[in-house]
């Protein structure tokens, strides 16, 4: 049987599923269920100077839901721990010497000065925590005070309070980073000149859920009046995959170890992310939204799939997926495919004639000899690959990549097998010579 077991940053855990620092990792009493129902290891919710935050006393979440009332995405406007700092230290330290072998991340967030931090980090040291996460992507609340995403937003900001923390503590130090940011690959080459010991992402995604158009207020509000928040959730998993993947395949940044955030809610969304370099995951929408539980899914899921594929630990295959992570402009422009429906699969929706007569290439047809009949002309076929995506009926349109020598029909042209991409192709202005 597979072993989940992590070992992160010489940190232990009986496995690589962290819940990540917010509401649900807040006090003692739900860090313990949360451990009692299977959690590899905790974030803290952030902690910060005394006195405490406050929060609203009124919505703090709000959901984008599917069809079907599933949620897609949850935007919050909680900021940190508003519990005192004294509290939160002593139920950390309690929940370590209960839980030995679960991880104990411990959040942090005060203000970007050097005495906040030398004088908070001691105080956590003392708890037995095993590591402290630096709270660089908060979007809300805390950025207008010059914290969370106001520093993560500044690479020599993050730098500089990376080496305070390096030098005060003894503790592994990972940095948490913003999304909200043009390159995630500035902070993360920030973080490790600061001399972190890894960087987790992603944060939320700055947003505003929506507007009661009744009333034409926005959505959520507290007394007629709301505030931009943090937007997480299934939604945002592909954001936070192509950051992962940005900083895993960075010269300057590939082997930083990483800790995968954002939108995970089963064992498959965990294995991508290890997939991507990560050596664990953190999740905390899966967790609001079903219950602390859900850990034992992903738990035997995971266990499942490394049995079936061979792998014996989480990094036979951490990273595998790195390589195949390329610039658009070294993509083989020379691969041909065409789309393939399986006509004893196809119920006859005609969702895909639609979407590509209206929207792509007039590829597939809607009535053959008379009768309603969905198939690809191949002469039109381009391989776009957006009828297998709206497919209501798994496997019913697949793609078909044209092997070495036969005709592509749209253009006449055989398929050599030979790599080409932009870079030499001729229509490239700046293209590379061949002689070169």
């Amino acid at each position: 049987m597979a072993d989940i077991r992590s070992n992160f940053l010489g940190i232990q855990s009986t496995n690589p599923f962290w819940l990540a620092s917010a509401p649900p990792t807040d006090k003692e009493i739900n860090v313990t269920r949360a451990f009692e129902a299977g959690w590899g290891g905790v974030v803290w919710k952030t902690l910060g100077e005394d006195p405490a935050v406050v929060n609203v006393n009124g919505p703090r979440y709000s959901t984008l839901l599917s069809q079907d009332r599933r949620v897609i995405g949850l935007n919050n406007i909680e900021l940190i721990t508003d519990r005192p700092l004294h509290t939160n230290l002593e139920e950390i330290k309690r929940v370590k010497r209960n839980w030995p072998d679960r991880a104990m991340i411990v959040s942090l967030m005060v203000p970007c000065e050097e005495q906040s931090w030398k004088a908070i980090l001691p105080l956590v040291e003392d708890t037995g925590a095993d590591g402290i996460e630096l709270n660089f992507g908060c979007p809300h609340g805390m950025s207008e005070r010059g914290m969370g995403a106001a520093v993560g937003q500044v690479p020599e900001y993050i730098q500089m309070v990376t080496a305070w923390c390096k030098h005060y503590s003894r503790l592994p130090v990972i940095v948490k980073l913003t999304p909200n940011i043009t390159d995630v690959r500035q902070p993360a080459r920030a973080a490790k000149a600061g001399g972190a010991d890894a960087v987790s992402l992603i944060n939320t995604i700055n947003s505003v859920m929506g507007v009661d158009l009744d009333r034409m207020v926005m959505s959520p509000s507290t007394d007629g009046w709301g505030s931009h928040g943090g937007y997480c959730g299934p939604a945002v998993k592909p954001i936070a995959l192509n950051m992962v993947a940005e900083i895993a395949r960075d010269t300057q940044t590939a082997g930083l170890p990483i800790s995968g955030i954002g939108g995970i809610t089963t064992w498959r969304d965990a294995a991508e992310y290890i997939a991507l370099g990560c050596g664990t995951v953190q999740v905390c929408t899966a967790a609001m939204v079903y219950g602390f539980k859900i850990v034992q899914d992903m738990c035997d899921g995971l266990s499942n799939f490394m049995d079936e594929h061979g792998y014996a630990t989480i990094d036979d295959f951490k990273g595998q997926a790195v390589p195949t992570v390329k610039d658009w402009k070294n993509l083989n422009l020379n691969h041909i495919e065409k789309a393939v429906i399986n006509q004893d699969a196809c119920i006859q929706c005609g969702r895909c004639h639609v979407v590509c007569e209206d929207t792509s290439h007039q590829a597939i047809t809607a009535i053959v000899d008379g009768v309603r009949h969905f198939e690809v002309k191949e002469e039109e076929c381009v391989g776009c690959n957006l009828c297998v995506s709206i497919c209501p009926v798994p496997e019913c349109i697949t793609m078909r990549a044209l092997a070495p020598g036969e005709v592509d029909a749209r253009t006449g042209i055989p398929v050599t097998g030979e790599y080409a991409n932009w870079t030499t192709h001729p229509n490239n202005p700046q293209r590379i010579s061949a002689a070169a």
